[in-house]
């Protein structure tokens, strides 16, 4: 996450919190001097019962949201810096032209920064690799996991 020319008043440790699919993660915590390196990776896995049309998982995706905070360890339960939400297919599989045509290419957004943070956005660079897999039911029926 990169910041430019911003400092932190408080010097609290930060992590980043990731809500996809249902599931929260978080990172673990860096130190409060931009730029800040997550070098983690984060695994989420949903198995969508019942889904066998490709487009149901298209739309069960856009009526899901994710969502990312930079969030500081302020006491007494932590600072949102800054918040970034989008639908998860959106976020998933962006518009072609954003990843530069290449899967799994580092992208970047600009987060929505909280009135507590001073400054100016923070760009978020990650890369995000999807896997959509076939399985069978106990009936012999498949879905998309």
């Amino acid at each position: 996450i990169t910041c430019p020319g911003v400092l932190l008043k408080d010097k609290e440790e930060l992590y980043l919190s990731v809500f996809v699919l249902g599931q929260y993660k978080k990172t673990q915590c860096v130190p409060a001097v931009f730029p800040l390196f997550f070098q983690e990776k984060l695994v989420f896995e949903k198995e969508f019962a019942n889904t066998v049309d490709p487009g149901d998982l298209v739309k069960l995706l856009e009526f899901d949201t994710a969502v990312l905070e930079l969030i500081q360890l302020v006491p007494p339960v932590g600072r949102v810096l800054a918040t970034y939400e989008e639908n998860t297919r959106d976020f998933l599989f962006p518009d072609p032209k954003l990843t530069r045509g290449h899967r799994g290419l580092e992208r970047e957004i600009l987060m929505k920064r909280s009135s507590s943070f001073t400054g100016i956005a923070p760009k978020l660079r990650f890369s995000t690799i999807s896997l959509i897999a076939e399985s069978l039911l106990s009936s012999g029926r498949s879905h998309i996991q």
